[in-house]
């Protein structure tokens, strides 16, 4: 049972509070291993050169997944293999950009009851290519995420957040 349990998931720790005030400093949560396929089925090989990481759970990334994943460019201090968790807030196609306060999707401020406060910075227009998503922090002012580096490449990602198993008394 153990075996089949921790080749579709994982426990893993929250160390910072960039998805705050979904998830909080020192949560313990479950994430499904995953691998997003493309139109292609070329993400499919990732499965086939990490099959420790990955489940054998297929399908496209969608708007609000909270997604473990490595980052494409890490910043001082960060480990090689660090593990970062955010939210997806785009797909492949669209238009992203922060300002005012608001993110807006394709031009269309997006309604989020679920972040820590308005954003206080404004971003470039990006748009999120093919095989890509663009991933923020719910916690958008104290986060690391891709209004600093860009769209994160799918094959970067490596679960998927299933549930807080575990959140200390005293938060």
């Amino acid at each position: 049972m153990f075996l089949l349990w921790s080749t579709f998931s994982e426990i893993r720790f929250i160390p910072s509070s960039s998805m705050f005030p979904t998830l909080r400093v020192g949560d313990r949560i479950i994430i499904e291993k995953v691998v997003y396929l493309d139109e292609n089925f070329s993400i499919a090989r990732a499965l086939l050169s990490s099959h420790s990481r990955a489940s054998y759970f297929f399908r496209s990334p969608a708007i609000n997944d909270i997604v473990t994943f490595r980052a494409p460019e890490q910043e001082p201090g960060f480990a090689k293999d660090s593990v970062f968790i955010k939210r997806i807030v785009a797909k492949a196609g669209d238009l992203v950009q922060v300002r005012d306060g608001s993110l807006y999707v394709n031009g269309v401020a997006q309604v989020e009851n679920f972040i820590a406060e308005r954003p206080s910075y404004t971003s470039n227009l990006t748009y999120v290519p093919k095989g890509h998503v663009y991933v923020l922090g719910d916690n958008r002012n104290n986060s690391y995420d891709s209004h600093n580096w860009g769209p994160l490449p799918m094959d970067k990602i490596v679960g998927k957040y299933v549930m807080c198993c575990y959140r200390p008394s005293n938060h």
